[in-house]
């Protein structure tokens, strides 16, 4: 029987600006294929711009199965991009890692948590204005929060967020957004931690 996969998260896994097939999910599920891996094309819950508080609602509204083999979870730039709180980040990723947690079979291991990229290093980022130091910091205080969060209920964390600072030249046509061979890194980088977690029970 086919895995089943759940992706939730934002722009960064709908894959704004890129082809259906250059999304990251696509490209771990493709990648598991010829790896020889029975798994479904990915259900992707998830919406340029969202936030924690979003992504929830967004799920609310879905419609999901009860269990899934395989879920990944990636959120929390538009949470910094708009100024949100720290404190409300912890509890509302908290909540979406339980949820998460819940729709994998209770099973945390084979929930992945992947770390927010810096969109200040994108030509987008370079022409906002904004003081780029100050995004870096607050993305890897946000990143912080989610690694000990996925420690602490059990869930493997992927760190990306080196990657898209490595390959800040790697954006699609809006100049802010990974372009598809980013995402080929990131899923390089997701893959080991996908093949370990759905070999266990």
């Amino acid at each position: 029987m086919a895995l089943r996969y759940l992706a939730l998260g934002d722009s960064y896994t709908i894959g704004e600006d890129v082809p259906a097939q250059a999304r990251w999910p696509m490209q771990l599920v493709e990648s598991l294929r010829r790896r020889g891996a029975a798994i479904d094309d990915p259900l992707i819950v998830a919406v340029t711009g969202w936030t924690t508080d979003e992504l929830s609602a967004g799920m609310d509204q879905a419609v999901l199965a009860a269990e899934y083999d395989l879920v990944t979870l990636l959120i929390g730039v538009n949470n910094q991009y708009r100024g949100r709180s720290d404190e409300d980040y912890r509890e509302q990723f908290r909540a979406l890692l339980l949820r998460a947690i819940a729709l994998s079979g209770h099973r945390p291991h084979r929930v992945v948590v992947v770390s927010i990229p810096d969109w200040g290093v994108t030509p987008f980022g370079h022409a906002s204005g904004r003081d780029l130091k100050q995004i870096a910091h607050e993305l890897d205080h946000f990143n912080a929060i989610a690694r000990e969060e996925a420690s602490h209920a059990g869930a493997p964390f992927v760190n990306i967020t080196g990657i898209s600072r490595e390959h800040a030249g790697l954006v699609a046509s809006d100049g802010l957004h990974p372009s598809g061979a980013q995402y080929a890194l990131w899923t390089r980088a997701v893959e080991p931690v996908i093949v370990e977690a759905v070999a266990q029970a």
